[in-house]
């Protein structure tokens, strides 16, 4: 059985391990790299859960986490979902739909308007996870990657 649950900063081994475990299996997914957290301490892992007002989920199977993913808001009063990860192990069993749906979720309790997301543009698994989901390019330019490519910013109106 797969779980999502919020976690927080007293559970910082739980989203390093997981965070971790996202930068190794995918880092073609991620513009961080494991050599940006690989050296992290409990205070930085500790630091990253505390952040404002963000939203960090993980996927749970027994023991070990099998998916993570973020909420972050936004000045405009809409949100940001972040680094979302799914475990080669349970890709295919709807965790990825989870994830985003517990971060929708999160979302909408805040009163957001739309939820936004950034993915690198060769991730094509992860868009069609995002465009099943209702989620729609913008058309505006994400940030420029070192290879010259640009992100690709996606939304989902909540209203």
């Amino acid at each position: 059985m797969i779980t999502v649950r919020r976690v927080g900063a007293g559970e910082w081994a739980l989203w390093r391990d997981v965070r971790l475990a996202a930068l190794t299996e995918s880092p073609e997914a991620f513009r961080a790299r494991l050599d940006d957290w690989a050296d992290g301490g409990e205070r930085r892992w500790r630091e990253r859960l505390a952040m404002g007002d963000a939203y960090n989920v993980v996927a749970v199977r027994g023991g070990p986490a099998v998916g993570v993913a973020s909420g972050v808001p936004d000045a405009g009063g809409g949100a940001w979902l972040h680094s979302v990860w799914v475990s080669s192990e349970v890709r295919g069993l709807g965790v990825g739909r989870r994830l985003v749906a517990a971060v929708e979720g999160w979302a909408r309790g805040r009163g957001a308007a739309e939820l936004r997301l950034a993915v690198l543009p060769g991730n094509g698994a992860a868009i069609e996870l995002y465009r099943r989901q209702g989620f729609a390019p913008t058309g505006e330019a994400g940030e420029t990657l070192p290879d010259g490519a640009t992100e690709l910013i996606m939304a989902r109106p909540l209203r």
